[in-house]
């Protein structure tokens, strides 16, 4: 059971399930804005997708893309927390 978890990806959607819901408790929960929670969150989410592709055995550009567009989120929101702006309600 936990082998087939894996080799579908479906280890995969249930850290996105849970990222989701985490963006919804920081949207209705804390009042945080969409661009906050895709900062704070979107890296993980683009990781994430990149271990999908890798654990349904995809080409190696789906892994490698997911992982390379989680730098420029990532940077933004170490920018925002570096700078001492923290988000509405958080």
């Amino acid at each position: 059971m936990i082998e087939t978890l894996f080799s579908s990806g479906h280890a995969a959607d249930v850290v996105l399930a849970v990222l989701a819901l985490e963006g919804l408790w920081l949207r209705l929960a804390r009042g945080w804005r969409g661009l906050e929670i895709a900062a704070l969150l979107g890296p993980a989410v683009l990781i994430v997708l990149g271990l999908r592709a890798a654990l349904v055995g995809a080409a190696w550009w789906w892994v490698a893309l997911p992982l390379a567009a989680s730098l420029p989120l990532h940077l933004h929101d170490l920018r925002g927390r570096l700078s001492g702006v923290k988000p509405r309600g958080g």
